[in-house]
């Protein structure tokens, strides 16, 4: 099984990456699932048709943690991917990591890992603060390789950086290991050589760059990923290339 955790600053386009690189495994035979780590529970929405599904910590708030079962909080979308949400705290009431903490432990006492029999999990993670909530996929043996989402702007790479060094700080005890960064294009000028000049202190390498292109804008008015919706696109092939150079950079244990 390939565990995989993709972080990246908020607004990054680290969902939108997530769900084609889930589709992209699934159409090359792949069972995956995908599991949202942000509050807004909004990482699926391209695999659901563009519907929200009821979060971990949604079900929990609805009928109890104890009266909950795997069928309130996982979901199977069109394309064969299984689709989780953790969800967040009520605003202004709660802690978000703590709300991520809850969810993972909760999928596990209601078997969902048995149910969908993944080859591939994906953890879509919010990188803007790494805490112990949000670094969780990253520890616990839950993660096993972590992919950062970066442009070339600042703050991006200011938020790789970061999560480069929790994961090094983890990857010391054993955890999950940093496996480059998927360069997703703002039109920044020279932005590769930016992100690689960054890299040469941040470590690591760009496993892909995603052009920015009109086609994931479409899709997403549609709903779907682009490779659903436009799957002969220039686009498409972009995100079935990267999901086979990560198949090539992950470790499969069994």
């Amino acid at each position: 099984m390939r565990k995989i955790a993709i972080y990246g600053k908020g607004g990054i386009g680290k969902s939108t990456t997530t769900s084609n690189l889930s589709a992209a495994f699934s159409a090359l035979g792949y069972s995956v699932l995908q599991i949202g780590c942000d509050p807004k529970a909004d990482s699926t929405k391209n695999l659901t048709d563009g519907k929200r599904i009821s979060s971990v910590l949604d079900a929990i708030r609805e009928k109890g943690e104890n009266n909950i079962t795997a069928e309130d909080v996982l979901f199977r979308s069109p394309s064969g991917v299984w689709c989780v949400e953790a969800g967040g705290p009520t605003p202004g009431i709660g802690c978000a990591g703590r709300g991520i903490i809850t969810a993972l432990e909760k999928l596990e006492e209601l078997g969902a890992y048995d149910i969908c029999k993944p080859d591939i999990i994906l953890y879509d993670v919010l990188g803007d603060v790494v805490c112990g909530g949000f670094a969780m996929p990253i520890r616990d043996g839950y993660a096993k390789n972590v992919f950062i989402v970066t442009s070339g702007e600042m703050m991006s790479l200011y938020a790789a950086s970061n999560i480069a060094s929790a994961v090094r700080n983890f990857g010391k005890r054993g955890y999950a290991s940093y496996s480059g960064v998927i360069l997703n294009s703002r039109n920044v000028p020279d932005e590769v050589e930016i992100v690689q000049k960054a890299l040469d202190e941040i470590g690591g390498d760009i496993v892909s760059v995603i052009p920015r292109d009109s086609a994931v804008q479409e899709a997403e008015n549609q709903g779907k990923t682009v490779i659903e919706a436009l799957p002969h696109s220039e686009m498409a092939s972009c995100y079935r290339e990267l999901a086979s150079r990560i198949i090539k950079l992950t470790e499969d244990e069994q």
